[in-house]
């Protein structure tokens, strides 16, 4: 009795029919939640004891993007069991490309975005993650636009639209727009030269020409910089990429040349000195490396020297206390010894007839 029970049908379809497809999907949603519940727990546990994150972004990933197109795939596949009527079956296609599509997508954006992190980190040391997380989140909206794009064009194409039109229609607008908008276009490839290339980041002291100030924010058209004089300056990026750029943050050490006289009447045996006192007040002083010192010309009312140092670093206020420092000594010993800095001066002789 129970087997003819069965064998009754309902709807193009017998009981048994109904009950095998019940029972898939009871099983397939089982197996999911064991998968989610037991083994990606571990994965979890696991991940969490690694250095690397990739694990924990596939692990993210296949929570947010991937489970979902399982658990719609057990259902299709559990309803694919059973006749169902044409407009059924088709709008559960449809409700499988929309979900299929819609869950690539966002496992697609997100596979960029973290690939664009571990570049930057990889590139610039964690130091600069902060930066690259920022500067990430500028650029995803154009991504998000190009993908969802794609996306919905493929979308469209399997729900049996006729899009090459479109796509020929936009492309023609496409050209008509990048023309009206090739200064704002430049500025977006400046902004992807500066991400990806980094030239500079936020933070960093730069010289423009004659504008010089610290990197505050970059944009996907604009950089803006904070000048020593407290006022922002806003330039293009293509502006930037266009320019020679002098990036002091990234200065490893600081070569410094300054020059100093003395009077013409400075004794042969105190010149021969000089070199050696500006040699031995560097190199008493930390974070300094001694270059060369050298009489280096006659002046007009001065004996010349020119001294070349480096000063490790980029800080210019280590540095300018580091010059201090040596000027406050070099005062000290020419003083000791009687030597005098020149100044401007006249000597006017006066011939009697």
């Amino acid at each position: 009795m129970f087997y003819d029970i069965i064998q009754q049908t309902f709807f193009h379809n017998r009981l048994l029919d109904y009950l095998f497809s019940l029972s898939f999907l009871i099983i397939g949603l089982l197996i999911i939640r064991v998968l989610k519940g037991i083994i990606l727990k571990r994965f979890k546990i696991w991940a969490a004891r690694t250095a690397t994150k990739i694990d924990d972004f596939m692990i993210h990933a296949f929570e947010k993007a991937l489970l979902p197109i399982f658990y719609f795939g057990v259902f299709y596949l559990a309803m694919g069991i059973l006749v169902l009527p044409s407009a059924l079956e088709k709008s559960i296609d449809v409700i499988g490309i929309v979900v299929l599509t819609f869950f690539s997508v966002r496992f697609l954006i997100a596979l960029i975005s973290h690939v664009l992190e571990v570049y930057w980190v990889k590139k610039g040391g964690e130091i600069s993650k902060t930066h690259g997380i920022k500067g990430i989140k500028g650029v995803l909206p154009v991504i998000k636009v190009v993908v969802w794009g794609v996306g919905i064009a493929f979308l469209l194409d399997n729900l049996g639209f006729k899009i090459s039109t479109v796509i020929a229609g936009l492309g023609i607008g496409g050209v008509a727009v990048a023309l009206a908008a090739q200064a704002v276009l430049g500025d977006l490839f400046s902004y992807f030269a500066i991400l990806f290339d980094r030239p500079f980041e936020i933070g960093d002291f730069i010289i423009v020409g004659d504008k010089l100030g610290t990197i505050e924010h970059v944009g996907i058209k604009t950089t803006r910089i904070r000048s020593l004089g407290g006022e922002q300056l806003i330039f293009s990026n293509t502006d930037l990429t266009n320019s020679r750029v002098r990036n002091y943050k990234r200065m490893d050490k600081r070569r410094v040349v300054f020059k100093f006289g003395v009077i013409y009447q400075t004794s042969l045996e105190h010149m021969k000195e000089i070199p050696v006192i500006i040699k031995d007040i560097i190199e008493m002083i930390k974070e300094t490396t001694f270059d060369r010192a050298h009489f280096n010309s006659y002046g007009d009312f001065s004996l010349d020297f020119e001294v070349v140092y480096y000063v490790f670093g980029s800080d210019y206020n280590k540095y300018m206390d580091i010059q201090q420092e040596i000027n406050l000594a070099i005062m000290e010993e020419f003083k000791k010894r009687g030597v005098e800095f020149a100044y401007p001066t006249q000597t006017l002789f006066v011939s009697r007839t």
